[in-house]
């Protein structure tokens, strides 16, 4: 294998860079269900303070018959050439807490030597926790939560947050590989699932990438601002219910759906994260107690969480 660190470039004053912060990898690709992936990227970077840290190299990596560039033709010439990009940024969240987000195209080459990168950079940072999020279409309903499959190996996250667990083969992407290789090193990684209503797979579902927004935040303690995409989720979910309504094949669609996915729901055993093991809800005063260790730690720095180390 070439080296790895020939897939990228870093950027200027890298060894400032804190170690031991979260990974977060979003990248657009084989699937996007809901426009999941990309409107969770481009919400992150529109609305948050972030910096290129790495900027791996397109020609090396991007098949461009396959995913064309964009450039405009303005009348007799061309502007606003658009190309595919692949960074790892750092990014400082709603409260100021800094994580690294990889985003960008899904590489169609070199996957083997891509993911040895991405191992590398990890470890050069030390990267506390690794998360990603990808979405796929599903025979689900909009009425209904977006649910997620969860996999990696933090036992806690996919015990309180997983909703379907198949036993399947599936076309993977990128970032299974770099799933699959971090779990042979012991390195905490999760991998979020969401699962879209198929009928709106090929729009930008808001709620799906609200929905990525939350599943980090319960990964990492991340905090993003989602009031936006909220306000216009429910404007969406407003003409849904318009077009479904006047629809009665539609309408009877979506009522075997709701019906489906309550039975499975009642089903599934799914563990609340708000309870303990036991099932039993935390008191109002063990509540405070979490929350005023939380706000202690945090005005401490203390975080003598490990590295990620030893590849």
């Amino acid at each position: 294998m070439k080296d790895p660190a020939q897939l990228y470039e870093l950027a200027d004053e890298v060894d400032q860079i804190p170690d031991g912060l979260p990974l977060v990898a979003a990248l657009t690709g084989f699937t996007d269900a809901g426009g999941a992936v990309s409107q969770f990227g481009e919400y992150v970077l529109d609305t948050l303070n972030n910096r290129v840290v790495a900027e791996f190299d397109t020609d090396t990596l991007l098949d461009y018959r396959a995913r064309r560039p964009i450039i405009y033709f303005d009348q007799d010439h061309l502007t606003d050439y658009q190309p595919q990009t692949l960074r790892l940024y750092l990014v400082n969240d709603e409260l100021g807490q800094q994580f690294l987000l990889l985003h960008g195209f899904e590489p169609d080459f070199r996957w083997e030597q891509f993911t040895a990168a991405v191992l590398q950079l990890i470890d050069r940072f030390q990267v506390k926790t690794t998360t990603w999020v990808h979405a796929i279409p599903m025979p689900v309903p909009h009425t209904r939560s977006v649910g997620v499959t969860v996999s990696g190996n933090r036992v806690e996250l996919t015990d309180a947050m997983s909703v379907w667990r198949p036993h399947t083969q599936v076309p993977s992407n990128v970032l299974h590989l770099v799933e699959y290789r971090l779990q042979q090193l012991g390195h905490p990684v999760t991998g979020f699932v969401l699962l879209i209503p198929h009928y709106l797979a090929d729009t930008e579902y808001p709620s799906a990438a609200v929905t990525a927004l939350e599943c980090i935040s319960a990964a990492t303690g991340l905090i993003f601002p989602t009031d936006k995409l909220r306000e216009e989720n429910r404007e969406f979910l407003t003409k849904i219910d318009q077009q479904v309504s006047s629809n009665a094949e539609l309408e009877k669609l979506v009522g075997t759906l709701e019906e489906r996915h309550d039975s499975y729901m009642e089903n599934a055993g799914l563990r609340s994260p708000l309870t303990d093991e036991d099932g039993e809800l935390p008191s109002a005063d063990e509540i405070a107690a979490e929350l005023e260790n939380f706000l202690a730690i945090k005005r401490r720095g203390d975080d003598s969480s490990p590295g990620f180390g030893g590849l």
